[in-house]
């Protein structure tokens, strides 16, 4: 497992600038204290979000934090894949690899 150390590195975004779409993981943490974004962790950024992971208001609270961290409407974010795992796969329409590897650098 990584730890804090590992801050500084980022996450494995992928670029699809034909479709206008950035794709990248995040491993989510459910019921913490805040909604935050603490780091990254297994090539995913990793992120605190207050909703349990219950009636998919965690997925739901990580689709809203995401759209406000990147000043987007949230019809722009999509989860991919892992809809019911920590570690989930997300796409946003109309944002840029490097604002999303920025993320870091705001929260930290």
């Amino acid at each position: 497992m990584n730890g804090p150390g590992d801050r500084g590195l980022l996450p494995e975004v992928a670029v699809n600038t034909a479709a206008g779409t950035v794709t990248f993981a995040v491993r989510v943490q459910p019921r913490a204290s805040k909604n935050e974004v603490t780091g990254v962790m297994g090539g995913a950024l990793k992120i605190r979000l207050q909703a349990p992971a219950v009636e998919n208001r965690a997925n739901e609270a990580l689709v809203e934090f995401l759209a406000q961290l990147l000043k987007t409407p949230k019809s722009a974010v999509r989860i991919l894949s892992g809809e019911h795992s920590r570690t989930k796969r997300v796409e946003i329409r109309g944002v840029t690899g490097q604002q999303v590897s920025s993320l870091l650098a705001h929260e930290a």
